[in-house]
């Protein structure tokens, strides 16, 4: 048996989450499959900036678990889901870090979707009340 080598993220590979200050809205298929004002930006390295929704804010209902599964020695294990009202394009379209590691421990029950396998990933700014 190997073990998985974890890495520690730091000058040479930086990751931070912050609270996104922008309201994130997933569709597909005329359907809303998330909808949050409490999405989390993980921003790893020089890769773009992802957004991590609530499991709260995103309809599982329109999502399966799938087998695939991939690991990251900075986040951990991840496992994905599909959404098959959309067919082959939207297989492992949506992925998780169910265990997070300590230093991305705030992504811990949230998702995020591949943006070329949904229709848009809108990132609204609200209104200042």
């Amino acid at each position: 048996m190997t073990s998985k080598t974890v890495k520690i993220p730091g000058p040479d590979h930086p990751i931070t989450v912050t609270a996104s200050a922008a309201r994130i809205v997933v569709t597909l298929g005329g359907h809303v499959i998330a909808d949050t004002r409490k999405a989390l930006t993980l921003q790893e390295a020089n890769y773009p900036p992802v957004q991590y929704v609530p499991r709260g804010d995103v309809d599982m209902t329109l999502l399966q678990r799938t087998e695939h599964a991939t690991y990251c020695p900075y986040k951990g294990d991840c496992s994905y889901y599909s959404i098959p009202a959309a067919g082959e394009r939207s297989v492992n379209a949506v992925w998780s870090y169910e265990a997070p590691y300590a230093a991305v421990e705030a992504i811990k029950d949230h998702l995020a979707f591949y943006p070329d396998r949904v229709d848009a990933i809108e990132m609204r700014q609200e209104a200042s009340k």
